[in-house]
């Protein structure tokens, strides 16, 4: 492996100056270990003579000989650090002073500023990780729920690059075998047996679909289990958010149609991230902007994992069947679960006990949920939260596999899937070894621009673009 690809030495803060007791500057390239021992003084051996991954004290000096800050430097060296070159890490005091300072002396030596993933970046072309594991990266930092985290770890580890180059090494037998019978094309012979063939495509293409089709559950614990809070205006919609954050988020009025807009908030709740969603209330309305509002609503009525049916319980029963007819009418049973709640009980029964009546609750196999509440006085938010973390139990559980969060690698096992389906198609109808190549190869393509094997250089640009500076 080159660990000489770059030229020239970046550096960059690589935590946020001011915020802590300490602050890390990041210096990685060629001359790092040079440019550092320029600015940092020690007591005995410099930067340069230090043994790969030691820590020395020093003191960094400007051009006059006035102290900056007593730091602490962590040498690692080629190919044994995070970028697969030499690499330091200055710890300083953290004053945005003090770093700007030390950031400045580093580039007057010969380093420049580094740009948003390029330390990422080096390490995926310096071969210390493939393209997916660079992606967990960012996914790890900007993890909320300890489901998130689990699921880029995995990815980080290489759970999901190992999958596909398994994926891979069988497709790429194949195809092997296909370009030989190119080469023998005029004797008519066939090294790939096309029922074996025909087994294998099928097993990887279900094993590809299973990957992609684990996106709506991956960029739900990436982004939170959309959960929709919708119902007839003064249901206590917005109420229920509030008392669900702790916060007051949403407008609460006794003015029916006060919700124009959708209001979002995401939660923890037992490790798992939801994202809540209060909508317009479901009307016919007269006023141009409140049915701009419940024509949004209906779209994330439409996007949500969990559809949160809140019912006036001072309504008759007319009233409220004929909003979870309209709702049910909306929904699709299979793939969103229906929690129908039925609010305000402490104003028809004060002493109800909220509990016994929760005890006959629906299982969360059946699709739909009744849960009786008091949003106002939080009577039945308890159960409301078990039910819906019970909703993400397959989640939590299959997060040791691999799931895809990343819309990029959705987007590429389809098409793969898509592919491999021509091949399929072709080995039914007999046709020539070359059509079968052909598709075989654009499966690979799009398989390989998952780990980076073959991804042009603007798509590295948008990846690494999203990244913050000093990773």
């Amino acid at each position: 492996m080159d660990y000489s690809a770059f030229e020239d030495t970046i550096a960059a803060p690589a935590t946020i100056p001011g915020t802590g007791a300490i602050t890390v500057i990041r210096l990685s390239g060629p001359k790092a270990l040079k440019i550092a021992g320029n600015i940092v003084k020690c007591k005995s051996k410099s930067i340069e003579a230090s043994g790969a991954n030691s820590i020395r004290y020093g003191e960094i000096s400007r051009e006059d000989g006035s102290i900056v800050d007593e730091v602490l430097v962590s040498v690692f060296k080629a190919p044994h650090s995070y970028t697969g070159e030499d690499s330091v890490e200055i710890s300083c005091h953290a004053s945005s002073y003090v770093a700007s300072e030390i950031l400045r002396l580093l580039c007057d030596s010969g380093a420049r500023v580094a740009e948003p993933g390029e330390f990422t970046r080096r390490a995926f072309v310096n071969g210390k990780m493939d393209l997916a594991q660079a992606e967990a990266v960012a996914d790890v930092i900007s993890s909320s729920s300890s489901a998130s985290l689990k699921v880029a770890m995995n990815q980080l580890r290489g759970g999901f690059s190992t999958e596909l180059k398994d994926i891979r090494e069988r497709l790429l037998e194949i195809a092997s075998l296909l370009e030989l019978e190119l080469d023998f094309s005029e004797e008519d012979v066939e090294f790939a047996d096309r029922a074996q063939l025909s087994k294998l495509l099928n097993d990887v293409i279900k094993h590809i679909t299973s990957l992609a089709s684990s996106f709506r559950q991956g960029n739900a614990i990436r982004n939170g289990v959309p959960v929709a809070i919708v119902g007839a205006v003064n249901a206590g919609k917005s109420t229920l958010l509030n008392s669900l954050i702790g916060d007051d988020r949403a407008i609460v009025s006794d003015i029916p149609g006060t919700t124009r807009d959708t209001v979002e908030e995401t939660m923890t709740v037992d490790g798992i991230l939801f994202r809540f969603i209060d909508t317009a209330g479901l009307r016919e309305s007269e006023d141009e902007i409140e049915r701009i509002g419940i024509s949004r609503s209906l779209k994330k009525l439409s996007e949500a994992q969990i559809v949160l049916a809140v019912l006036d319980s001072t309504d008759s029963a007319e009233v409220n069947e004929t909003i979870i007819n309209d709702i049910v009418s909306k929904i699709d049973p299979v793939e969103q679960l229906l929690m129908v709640l039925f609010n305000k009980v402490d104003i028809i029964a004060p002493n109800t006990n909220v509990t016994l009546l929760n005890n006959n609750v629906s299982s969360t196999n059946s699709k739909v949920i009744k849960l009786y509440i008091s949003a106002k006085n939080g009577l039945g938010l308890d159960l409301l939260k078990k039910q819906l973390v019970l909703s993400q139990k397959d989640v939590t559980l299959d997060s040791d596999h691999s799931i895809v969060t990343n819309f990029r690698h959705y987007e590429a096992l389809h098409k793969a899937a898509s592919a491999l389906e021509k091949v399929h198609s072709s080995v039914a109808h007999g046709l020539t070894p070359d059509l079968l190549a052909e598709d075989l190869r654009e499966a690979l393509a799009h398989l390989g621009s998952i780990t980076g094997e073959v991804t042009p250089d603007e798509v590295l640009g948008q990846i690494f673009g999203r990244f913050c500076i000093g990773k």
